[in-house]
């Protein structure tokens, strides 16, 4: 349930075949390949996606420019001379920055690194880290997870007698001419992004610690051949899946592989910085796509965002288990504060918009000049999930304003930032999340053009719910559950299994805990069944009083409840705490049936 009952639109997946015959075929169960189905994977796919280890890495080979750089790399530490890694602030730039660096530092070859600040410098490569580099005699800079709108950064390393290898995933700027788009490439001695037109690398959506770990993977097949399954190989991948992660990567084909692999690896011998960030966090043991993304991830980002992304590099590159320990702690102080900031940043935000009838438009641009810009993504973030539009928070910087964008699936930001480019001094992203930098004045000019050129219309700014099928309670089981653990790791584009069974009969209610924040739901469809109701529950109780009354409320409170019935939509799975294993069916989202 995404805040509002009715809200979200039910839609259920309907894809033809022979589930039964899938099912015998491949010893699953016809729920199981009918789920298998719904997230495109075709039959001949079915025993590699449920393995142990899912899909393979591709060979490095296939991105482009990979030979350029490895020769650029070999004939830079021929020469003994010294190499500059430049990253990015988040946890995809850092764990980027960490896998370069290892990966060189193992072959012995002088390297050392600069990540830009956030509010000093802002998003990238900037002509300052360029004449910082000359400063300090490096002749080849390496970056990883940006580089690639790097335009005018390039060409002053040239003029300088510096070499640049460019490796990044981010999209690449383009000019439409007689209709047809030509993309934008640095002057660099190599660009490997698999977003160029000429790439062939067969799953493009990587993220930039996996295009780091592939440079590294291509580069040891040629000097260090124990490199593969070697230790450090393993921390390097779990970095990668980290990021994948973290940076919202679609969890299909070799990126669910990677991530598969990556878990397995950081639940029984995770690397020294994994390893305190699961201590700090409290984690023990065995952990899930969640924990990546919304436990340990917030953490590492934390630093670049209220700090230096130093600090989680740091954390990484630690070689004892004591100062890495004291960088996670570190970490999740810095990620506590965040919390805090954000909270208080989306409530000015929805207070401002509902001020000023922003929330009419359809690309909601919101300032927000107190706002710590840091921040600004995550708040972006928040009013698009409760709005279900594209939305840009700006803040304001030291010079100019500052400013981070998320939109929603039928909206590509970064092409709709293109058509104002501009408006902007500089901006970078993909079609989901943007970063930018524009001057004062252009404010109002940036969301009226970016609203006259919006072609939404009112069925995009529907939040839709897929449905995998209609399943009775009675099917989801202990066997059910399981079966479904086989399809994890879920995330972007492997999205957890979910059922709708409609007129569920409601016959009890208790509240679970001293919050409040959770309620068990005794239900029957034929059958019986216990549900649970967390985050909706406040709203779902409101509701039933209001329609039903108080005093059948405390009827259903008494487990005497008869006549009210809910359509539901359910997840299915296993609910651990304290070592004990419960099976847990949730309630996602409902509607009245009557």
């Amino acid at each position: 349930m995404r805040g509002v009952t009715g809200v979200a639109e039910w839609t259920l997946i309907r894809k033809g075949g022979d589930y039964v015959e899938t099912g015998r075929k491949y010893g699953i169960s016809p729920v199981i390949a009918r789920l298998l189905k719904n997230r495109g994977v075709e039959d001949e796919f079915i025993p590699v996606f449920l393995s142990e280890d899912g899909a393979a890495l591709s060979s490095p080979d296939s991105l482009p420019d990979m030979e350029k750089a490895y020769r650029v790399i070999k004939d830079t530490t021929d020469k003994k001379e010294k190499i500059r890694v430049i990253g990015d602030y988040d946890i995809d730039g850092v764990c980027s920055t960490a896998i370069l660096l290892k990966g060189l530092k193992h072959l012995g070859v002088d390297a050392d690194h600069a990540i830009p600040h956030r509010i000093n410098d802002g998003y990238g490569m900037n002509p300052g880290m360029v004449e910082d580099a000359n400063a300090a005699g490096i002749k080849l800079i390496l970056t990883c997870d940006n580089g690639i709108a790097a335009i005018e950064e390039c060409r002053l390393a040239k003029e300088l007698g510096i070499g640049v290898v460019v490796t990044d995933h981010h999209e690449i700027r383009y000019e439409e001419e007689d209709g047809k788009r030509r993309y934008i490439l640095p002057e660099a001695l190599a660009v490997i992004d698999p977003k160029r037109e000429d790439n062939l690398y067969p799953q493009p959506g990587i993220c930039g610690a996996v295009v780091a770990y592939q440079l590294i993977r291509y580069i040891m097949k040629r000097e260090d051949p124990a490199f593969e399954g070697s230790a450090l190989d393993r921390e390097l991948m779990q970095l990668a899946a980290f990021a994948t992660v973290g940076d919202i990567m679609e969890l299909s084909g070799e990126n669910r592989g990677l991530v598969k692999r990556g878990l397995k690896s950081m639940s029984s011998e995770p690397c020294r910085g994994i390893e305190a960030l699961k201590k700090a966090a409290g984690l023990d043991g065995e952990i899930n796509a969640f924990h990546l993304g919304f436990v340990l991830g917030p953490m590492v980002n934390a630093g670049g965002r209220l700090d230096s992304a130093d600090r989680a590099l740091d954390l990484f590159m630690s070689e004892d288990s004591i100062t890495a320990m004291k960088k996670a702690e570190e970490l999740k102080e810095l990620n506590e504060s965040r919390k805090s900031m954000t909270e208080k940043a989306v409530s000015d935000a929805e207070e401002i918009m509902l001020k000023e009838g922003l929330d009419k438009d359809r690309v909601l641009v919101v300032y927000l000049p107190e706002c710590h810009e840091s921040i600004a993504g995550i708040v972006a973030g928040r009013l698009r999930e409760k709005y279900i539009k594209p939305v840009l928070v700006v803040t304001k910087g030291r010079e100019e304003l500052k400013g981070s964008a998320r939109s929603i699936p039928a909206y590509h930001i970064f092409d709709a930032m293109l058509e104002v480019e501009d408006i902007f001094i500089k901006f970078g992203g993909h079609s989901q999340a943007a970063g930018f930098s524009l001057p004062v004045e252009k404010l109002g000019e940036l969301r009226e053009r970016l609203n006259k050129n919006c072609r939404l219309e009112s069925k995009d700014f529907k939040e839709v719910l897929k449905v995998d099928m209609e399943l009775p309670l009675s099917y989801a089981d202990g066997g059910l559950a399981d079966a479904l653990e086989e399809l994890e790791p879920y995330g972007e584009g492997n999205e957890k299994a979910l059922f709708g069974r409609m007129g569920v009969e409601i016959k009890g209610i208790k509240n679970i805990g001293v919050s409040g924040k959770v309620i068990k739901l005794d239900a029957a469809d034929g059958g019986e069944a216990e549900l649970t109701m967390f985050g909706i529950n406040r709203i779902f109780k409101e509701e039933l009083a209001k329609r039903y009354g108080e005093e059948r409320l405390n009827a259903l409170y008494a487990g005497k409840g008869r006549g009210i019935k809910i359509n539901i939509v359910y997840s299915v799975g296993w609910n651990v705490y304290n070592g004990s294993k419960r099976l847990q069916i949730v309630v996602e989202d409902y509607k009245w049936a009557d």
